[in-house]
């Protein structure tokens, strides 16, 4: 079964905890990580893109000079994609770029996302994740002290305002809770910070 330590705010060892085979144990499929974060990334997108066809752009109704005589290529109008200011050939239009998954498929990527962080050991279980005020250089010092580098995904029971606010300014760092988890943030992220008590919830939520 996967083991974490277990930290208190100060960053010391106080413990260890054991991780669920079903969410933290099962053989990571690679594959189903990368359906979901392309889905994921894919659904981001604002899809926006627009630019100005031949028949959309001003002007290219009269023959630019006449077919013969000029030595030059002959031309029949000026809204042509290779002329400067002409229509664009294929130009991108409005569209919308989501796509939907199974559920069953979007369950085995997060749990394969969690068991490959617990297999490289990055995983940090606090026993009580919070902060009785709203100050960031305290946050920041305790991510230090758990040896957090990088980009990290800190979790914890439910919202929690005054870890979210204090660690919002801190490049890197993501706040979310137990129940809203997903699987690109946990990949993005080197190192998984979660509170004791969301264990109990991810473990019901998604095994």
């Amino acid at each position: 079964m996967p083991m974490s330590k277990l930290y208190n705010m100060q960053g010391k060892v106080v413990g260890d905890v054991t991780l669920s085979d079903e969410v933290f144990g099962i053989k990571p499929n690679i594959t189903a990580i990368h359906a979901v974060v392309k889905n994921h990334l894919a659904n981001r997108r604002q899809g926006t893109q627009s630019a100005l066809t031949r028949a959309e752009v001003s002007g290219g109704g009269a023959k630019p000079y006449r077919q013969k005589g000029t030595g030059r290529a002959r031309q029949g109008s000026k809204s042509v994609p290779h002329y400067t200011h002409g229509g664009v050939a294929f130009a991108p239009k409005p569209r919308d770029y989501r796509y939907s998954l199974n559920k069953k498929l979007r369950r085995l990527a997060l749990k394969s996302a969690l068991s490959l962080k617990a297999t490289e050991d990055k995983i940090i279980v606090v026993d009580e994740l919070k902060m009785d005020e709203i100050k960031t250089k305290e946050f920041k010092a305790f991510l230090q002290s758990v040896g957090v580098e990088g980009k990290a995904l800190v979790v914890t029971p439910e919202k929690s305002d005054t870890v979210m606010l204090s660690a919002r300014n801190i490049p890197g760092i993501k706040t979310t809770f137990a129940t809203l988890l997903n699987t690109y943030d946990i990949v993005d992220a080197r190192t998984f910070v979660v509170d004791k008590s969301a264990l109990p919830l991810i473990e019901e939520v998604y095994a």
